[in-house]
Formats: C-alpha cells, structure tokens, sequence
C-alpha cells in the first residue's frame, strides 16, 4: 500500500467518525430539549389544574367578578391549547396576567385570604411557579446549546443538510420583562 492511498482512507475514516459524532451530538442535543420541554408541559399542566379549584374558592367569596374568572378560564384554556414553546410561552403569559388579577381580586376579602383552602391552593400555585421558572431556565439552556452547535463551523454546513434546524427559546414577551416599579 501506499503512503498516499493510507493518508487518503485515513482522511475518509476522520471526516466519516467525525460526522457519525458530530449526528449523534446534535441528536441528542434535540432529544434534550425535547425532555427539557416535556417538564416545562408538566408544570403548565400542573398549575392548570390547580386554577380551576383556586377560583371555585375565591367564587365563593366574590360572587360578582365574573370577568375575572373569565378571564382566567380563557387563559388557562389557551395554554392547554398551546402547541410548541411560542405559543405556549404567549399563553403563560397571559394565564399569569389573569391571576395576577385574580389575586387582586382576592386581596379585597380579608375572609378569603384568611381561607386555609385559599392558602394551600395559593402556595401550591407558587411552588408551581418557581417549578416553571427553573424549568424554562432548563429548556432555555438546551435550546441555546444546541443552536450553537448548529451555528458553529463547520457543523452549519452539516446541520443544514441534515435538517437541523434553530429551536425556539420559551421566552416572556415584553410586557412581562419590564420593571416592576413598587410605590408605598
């Protein structure tokens, strides 16, 4: 054999196991965000089903904010109709509007905030949301990963044909991302 024909095949070994390695990263890369989107669908779910009691509860004390229990329900109905992060992440933000009004509503009722009900819905919404919020974080640090890997050299060459393509990060819109200013 010669020098070149063993320079040649070793050349072709490299770049094959280098694109057999480079599929496989991105792969996986993929499947993480898929899992990493799975636990953000669990704790949306979770906290979907917590509404629904949490407002049969404030019903009970503040029989006349109709809208506000309407305005949660369509939230809440809009992201378990969600499909996909953007979607989903427009939902959340609306459904957290919502109860935000919602608690608004219930800080009227001294009864209300004093019902142990209210409490224990009203903590298991807010270990719900610090579940969320780590989450999102998760899934946001899976998607920035592997569009990365998809935009670096020479692995953007390779992804695109491959079919690659970016992921859309689970974001807040803009509204949610000001600063909340405190006056007492």
């Amino acid at each position: 054999m010669s020098v070149t024909l063993i320079i040649i095949v070793a050349i072709i070994a490299f770049t094959l196991v280098y694109l057999w390695l480079m599929y496989n990263s991105l792969v996986t890369a993929r499947v993480r965000i898929k899992e990493a989107w799975s636990g953000i669908e669990v704790q949306l779910k979770r906290r979907s089903s917590l509404i629904p009691n949490l407002i049969e509860t404030v019903k009970g004390y503040a029989k006349h904010e109709k809208s506000v229990f309407e305005n949660v329900t369509k939230a809440r109905s809009a992201l378990v109709r969600a499909k996909g992060p953007k979607e989903a992440a427009s939902a959340n933000n609306m459904l957290a509007d919502a109860l935000k009004t919602l608690f608004a509503v219930a800080e009227a009722y001294p009864n209300l905030r004093a019902s142990e009900n209210f409490k224990g819905l009203q903590e298991e919404l807010s270990d719900t949301e610090t579940k969320i919020a780590a989450s999102r974080q998760f899934y946001n640090a899976n998607v920035l990963d592997y569009n990365t890997k998809i935009k670096v050299f020479p692995n953007v060459i390779i992804a695109r044909s491959m079919g690659f393509s970016e992921e859309d990060f689970f974001e807040a819109e803009e509204e949610a991302k000001k600063e909340v200013k405190v006056k007492f």
